[in-house]
């Protein structure tokens, strides 16, 4: 069955799976808005990314669902874990049953990213391949099966040397079932036509550099396939990315509205703090690392999510952030206790039993703590909530017999 699918995936010449049953759709759909959009690349990661994030729409509007509804479990969970302290072992079992009765699954989270792992890993492949740059090592340069490619696929261009570093440039078109694209080296090497369908076949290379992104400085335009550089600050060939930053910006603004109040004796809440301040670092550190496409994309991505979060939550836990507010962002409030659960309170003392009874509920027991003293009860001692009768005022005649006109007393 293998050799029969890699013969040919909807008209793919060359076609190994399973790695390209992910990876040649995504490419296909890349070069397909590619085509239709000018060919300006980077408008074509744009829309891809918004088509692949809203085909994912509704796995991640059950996920930010349920990041709600464990929002409103907080006060029950941080209930439990009082009532049970110094027991994780009940703490465990008691949070479970809570998860259980609300509907929730505290690893549904993971579902998403792992969905969206197979399509970051693709995504870096299609840019590696889109942009016709190949680079190998002087040794694996001097190998024989490279020079048995180079002999079958004139099309194959040396662009420069640096160090022990060769760069090539590959061909658009060519054979499509040379046995050195079955190896781990020279897999780039395959010509863009053959991992695409038909209609969509190129007659020249993808031009991997925006025409609308670029340093307003220097004029330098963004190379796609390449680390950011042009609107980096390089510091020892380490470029702090703006494009990252802003990446690293929206990440954080997404994971903090999910993320639960702090709790410092919850430790899933802890983690969930580390991690609100460390993914969006280690964002901003992989901007200098990875091809510039791969960061706009996740630049569109995070901004999508963060869209889609605020319709169905609202800004959710965003403020305070560092004790700062907005005017124009409502109030944080506590969420309310669910009806059917309500949290147990500790044993109220005398007062407190005096002041929550309710008026008019009848004489006390001779459990009950005695009433306090009140001026408006009688010396006979009746029950409470019934108002004692006030002793008639005593009116002494005003100068010259005339009485005061206006309201009694």
């Amino acid at each position: 069955m293998t050799p029969l699918v890699a013969a040919g995936f909807f008209g793919i010449e060359h076609f190994s799976p399973p790695w390209d049953v992910i990876y040649l759709p995504l490419f296909n759909l890349l070069v397909l808005a590619y085509r239709f959009l000018l060919s300006d690349f980077a408008l074509a990661i744009i829309v891809f990314t918004v088509v692949i994030r809203t085909v994912l729409a509704p796995l991640f509007a059950a996920q930010i669902r349920q990041q709600k509804e464990m929002q409103r479990m907080q006060p029950l969970i941080r209930e439990v874990q009082r009532k049970h302290k110094g027991n994780p072992q009940k703490i465990q079992q008691e949070q479970q049953a809570l998860y259980r009765e609300h509907g929730v699954n505290p690893l549904g989270g993971c579902l998403p990213l792992l969905v969206q792992m197979p399509i970051l890993f693709s995504l870096y492949q299609v840019l590696i391949r889109a942009s016709n740059v190949v680079t190998l090592t002087t040794d694996q340069v001097k190998e024989a099966a490279f020079t048995q490619l180079k002999a079958a696929l004139p099309g194959i261009t040396q662009l420069g040397t640096s160090g022990n570093q060769v760069t090539f440039s590959t061909p658009v078109s060519g054979p499509c079932n040379l046995p050195q694209f079955d190896s781990g080296n020279f897999t780039h090497f395959l010509p863009l036509n053959c991992q695409l369908v038909d209609p969509l076949h190129l007659s020249t290379g993808i031009k991997t550099t925006s025409a609308w992104l670029m340093n307003p400085i220097t004029g330098v335009h963004l190379n796609l396939a390449q680390p950011d550089h042009a609107f980096a600050l390089v510091i020892g060939g380490f470029g702090l990315s703006l494009l990252a930053i802003i990446a690293g910006l929206l990440q954080f603004v997404q994971v903090k509205m999910t993320a639960p109040p702090s709790n410092p004796d919850d430790a899933t809440s802890s983690a969930t703090s580390t991690m609100t301040y460390l993914f969006p670092l280690l964002t901003v550190f992989w901007g200098g690392i990875f091809a510039s496409g791969l960061i706009l994309y996740w630049v569109v991505y995070t901004a999508y999510l963060v869209v889609h979060q605020f319709l169905i939550m609202g800004w959710g836990n965003l403020f305070p952030i560092l004790g700062w507010s907005p005017s124009w962002a409502p109030p944080t409030t506590r969420t309310p206790l669910p009806p059917n659960r309500p949290a147990e309170s500790p044993n109220p003392g005398p007062k407190a039993s005096a002041a929550a009874r309710p008026r008019g509920a009848g004489p006390r027991s001779a459990a009950d703590p005695p009433p306090s003293r009140n001026p408006s009860q009688s010396a006979q001692g009746q029950p409470q909530g019934q108002r004692a009768a006030a002793p008639p005022r005593a009116t002494s005649p005003r100068p010259g017999g005339k009485k005061k006109r206006g309201r009694r007393r």
